[in-house]
């Protein structure tokens, strides 16, 4: 199933509850990415915004941990209201236990690769996943590049996904740089999931936008199977 979830890094702050609604009926997600000057070179909002966005919109949401040592603030953002948690391998120093804290609060959860990172390390995890987020830039800001040689990790991910033999089937999410010309490439690759930031909200009509990423995304996952 494709999944859009337009990232609030790049919404307007100043009228965010309007655009939470342009995207409300036809988004999936939304991503929330948390980052603290310390893992990433910005800082981007923490708990109290993602309360008040608690309230603002029904859409399921995603916490993108881009900060060292997130244990300390994992039942922070459960209590704020956040159904998915997502953590980076380089800040958890034992990433199976962070896993087993997000669950245990009620969470689903997320491992996030940034582009250095091997996927191998995944046949290890597979059961305790819902979600692995390939990163296609480098976090710590919005509107950059697409890397391509995420295209080839997603295929990794997804081999080892199907290899695993664990019942378990973790959704493969992409994130950074997704727009209208590379989201059909992504999706062939394995993405379901995709983080889009720039491509909605900068758009005259982020509803559209989210419509035809997913059109897009779509129509190139079916005719790989046909």
């Amino acid at each position: 199933m494709i999944q859009i979830a337009p990232s609030l890094l790049s919404a307007d702050f100043l009228n965010l509850n309007q655009d939470l609604q342009k995207i409300e009926k036809s988004a999936d997600w939304l991503h929330l990415d948390i980052m603290d000057g310390c893992f990433v070179p910005n800082i981007s909002y923490g708990v109290s915004i993602v309360k008040a966005v608690r309230e603002a919109t029904s859409l399921p949401l995603d916490a993108h941990l881009m900060i060292v040592k997130p244990d300390r603030y994992l039942e922070q953002f459960a209590r704020a209201g956040v159904n998915l948690i997502t953590v980076h391998v380089e800040t958890c120093d034992h990433l199976h236990r962070t896993l087993m804290r997000i669950k245990e609060l009620g969470c689903k959860a997320g491992v996030a690769l940034n582009p250095h990172i091997d996927p191998g390390f995944l046949k290890f995890l597979i059961k305790d996943l819902d979600l692995v987020l390939a990163m296609s830039v480098n976090p710590g800001f919005g509107g950059q590049s697409f890397i391509a040689s995420t295209v080839e990790k997603i295929k990794q991910i997804k081999q080892i996904i199907n290899e695993s033999a664990s019942a378990a089937r973790p959704v493969i999410a992409v994130d950074g740089g997704i727009n209208l010309e590379n989201i059909a490439e992504v999706a062939a690759a394995g993405a379901e999931h995709f983080v889009a930031g720039s491509a909605v909200f900068k758009s005259e009509d982020p509803a559209g936008a989210v419509a035809e990423l997913r059109r897009k995304a779509m129509f190139k996952k079916y005719h790989d199977y046909i």
